[in-house]
């Protein structure tokens, strides 16, 4: 409401000076866009208000899904108090304050909801400051990360919390967040059909890109301008991450480049390479892939591949653009013209797939080491046989629970280096059932 003379009230301006993305936060959690498999009726999330126990959380996904907005919601609907903090500004005595004031609110019968953004930067030992706060119920951790949980945060932080995977915003996700952006400013954004459509596609999946992006074509355009596609580039001075009119782009040429590395055809793969160079791809994205390609598809059957992916990698952080993009593209033919071998990722699989079922078994003792008298006493180390010591250098021992028996995950192919590694193996069990015969 405005005085007298027009001057906005208060309350009213500091509304209007907020950004467009705070100011369209959603206060319900059902106003969520793009995680209704964990905000709908039947989702995850919603279960978990209505049964009033929400567990601690990682949210895993990518930037501008709602991750923190979540987290204020969850907190508001069980009359939890609500502390945010960023792991990338804190540190271990910002953590120490943050927990002895949620033990003096607990001891109040009020518990808190921590909020910890980029929860993947705290290192190992921060990570392990949380464990005990956790564990007593002082707080109800609530992490976020866009990286992935099972490579950077710890196995007891982890068995501690619930993974839920944040999706990535779909165009109609985007496109209904801007109708919410038109609402709130009272405007309808100055922009034709197709530029509209674009606006969409260079927020890429993320909804706090596209209120943002929006915000400036409305401080940016003149009295009755329109907005075409050229001039909404040349406004936001943003590229689109994908690379042709269809919003699908980006990962279909990702997909054609990675295809025809495993295909063994470099001109392909240099084709696509350049085209996603051309539209401003982000060479590290590019560089991370072909790290990702050579262990998946070549893995073994030469293992330079992957020392050439990094040195590709620490070659364009050394460079930059352009003339550190010749190394990645040195690294693409190379990964396209080595010999192929799925053997490393698919050993890999199976050996998760056998942790997840036999996690709680315990190793041979005799493999053990016995660093106190009472292990000792247990058996701990008793009959192990060093390698070193015995013919060939081979033992042939046991050193799977005995509740498994042996198996076999890595079945390595005939190309490649991996021929080499097949013989070795092959010879190995040769002299494994050899030493099973004499007894040893």
């Amino acid at each position: 409401m405005a005085d007298l003379f027009g001057v906005p009230a208060p309350k009213e301006t500091a509304q209007k000076l907020r950004p467009l993305a705070d100011r369209l936060r959603p206060a319900r959690l059902e106003d969520v866009v793009g995680q209704e498999h964990l905000t709908g009726p039947d989702g995850a999330l919603t279960r978990m208000i209505a049964s009033g126990s929400l567990g601690n959380i990682i949210f895993w996904g990518p930037p501008g899904t709602g991750k923190t907005t979540i987290a204020r919601l969850l907190a508001g609907a069980t009359s939890l108090h609500f502390e945010q903090i960023s792991a990338i500004f804190s540190g271990v005595a910002d953590l120490k304050k943050v927990f002895e004031a949620a033990r003096l609110r607990l001891q109040n019968g009020v518990q808190t909801l921590l909020f910890v953004d980029e929860i993947h930067r705290f290192n190992r030992a921060q990570q392990d400051s949380f464990l005990p706060v956790v564990e007593d119920g002082t707080i109800l951790l609530v992490g976020a990360t866009t990286e992935n949980p099972s490579f950077e945060l710890n196995a007891a932080l982890l068995s501690r919390a619930r993974v839920l995977t944040m999706k990535r915003l779909e165009p109609e996700h985007l496109e209904l967040l801007l109708q919410r952006a038109e609402a709130e400013t009272d405007r309808a954004l100055p922009l034709e059909d197709g530029a509209r459509g674009l606006l969409a596609v260079m927020a890429d999946g993320d909804g706090r890109a596209v209120l943002t992006l929006a915000e400036e074509v409305f401080r940016s355009t003149k009295p009755g301008e329109t907005l075409d596609e050229d001039g909404l580039r040349r406004i936001v001075q943003r590229r689109a991450p994908v690379y042709d009119k269809s919003q699908d782009g980006h990962y279909n040429l990702i997909s054609a480049l990675h295809k025809a590395v495993r295909g063994s055809d470099p001109d392909a793969a240099l084709y696509y390479l350049a085209r996603m160079f051309d539209a401003g791809e982000d060479p590290l994205y590019l560089g991370r892939r072909i790290v990702r390609m050579a262990s998946e598809d070549i893995g073994l059957a030469d293992p330079q591949a992957l020392v050439i992916a990094l040195a590709a990698k620490d070659a364009y952080d050394y460079l930059g653009s352009p003339e550190g993009e010749l190394a990645i593209a040195q690294a693409c033919i190379y990964i396209a013209t080595a010999p192929k071998s799925n053997a490393a990722y698919t050993a890999f699989k199976a050996a998760m797939r056998s942790a997840k079922e036999h996690g709680s078994l315990l190793p041979p003792k005799e493999i053990l080491n016995a660093p106190t008298k009472l292990m000792s006493q247990e058996g701990y180390g008793a009959g192990y046989r060093y390698d070193h010591d015995e013919p060939d250098a081979f033992s042939g021992q046991n050193y799977f629970p005995e509740e498994m028996g042996r198996k076999r995950y890595y079945e390595p192919v005939e190309r490649g280096f991996e021929r080499e590694l097949r013989k070795r193996l092959d010879y190995w069990d040769k002299l494994r059932r050899d030493r099973q015969k004499d007894g040893g």
